[in-house]
């Protein structure tokens, strides 16, 4: 059977597509589409992808009511079975949303919407998502977001530090995030939230018309994992 991943979408999700692409260039298998609303999600998954955008349209706080999608219980079924989940920006919102990962995103520092490509450094490659990659290397993936400034109190921060789980941190100033950082893993290394957008940038080196390559591994790396596993 092939690679099984699937996307979900919110009202106001305006990067599942984005994400559904991306899996089905780097994997060769269509993406299964879920919509929010569903109970259940199919057996079998290999990954499970909350994508960009602005779920209800960031009412209360971006993720806030995505996280009380009857879908959402699902997928926090799924993560305490140890299937991969993938949240990207507003994903990313609504994965501490649903305390699936520690800390909150908040409003911007600068109190603008940044889209640009931006400079990242892999803190680690002991993980599903970046084994890929070199730990200490800079990439170049895109961001789009106004409440993209990771906050955690300083013991939540620390205990992050110190077990390895920031996956990726800005090499210049977007957001005001603390401690830099872009990217952070669950415990068990299986849940990776994410501001920058890897789906917007895996088209090969000579043909960089989505952003570039970089974000390309991250999804090579769940399909080389899966594929040792």
């Amino acid at each position: 059977m092939g690679f099984r991943a699937a996307v979900i979408t919110f009202p106001g999700s305006n990067c599942d597509r984005d994400m559904a692409v991306a899996l089905e260039a780097v994997s060769g298998t269509p993406a299964l589409r879920i919509w929010h609303g569903d109970a259940d999600l199919p057996e079998g998954l290999d990954l499970i992808a909350l994508p960009g955008g602005f779920s209800y349209g960031d009412y209360l706080r971006s993720g806030a009511m995505a996280a009380q999608s009857p879908i959402m219980r699902a997928v926090v079924a799924a993560a305490a079975r140890g299937v991969p989940v993938l949240g990207v920006c507003n994903g990313f919102q609504v994965l501490t949303e649903a305390r699936l990962l520690p800390g909150a995103l908040l409003r911007n520092a600068a109190q603008r919407f940044i889209c640009r490509t931006v400079s990242l450094t892999v803190e680690t490659t002991d993980s599903l998502f970046t084994s890929a990659y070199r730990a200490g290397e800079t990439i170049r993936i895109p961001v789009a977001h106004h409440d993209g400034n990771y906050y955690a109190d300083a013991a939540t921060l620390d205990a992050l530090e110190g077990e390895g789980r920031i996956a990726f941190r800005y090499a210049e100033e977007v957001n005001g995030s603390a401690r830099g950082i872009a990217g952070v893993l669950s415990a068990n290394r299986r849940i990776l939230g994410m501001m920058p957008h890897p789906e917007r940038a895996i088209e090969p080196a000579a043909h960089p018309a989505l952003g570039g390559a970089d974000g390309r591994r991250l999804f090579e790396s769940v399909l080389a994992a899966l594929a040792s596993a």
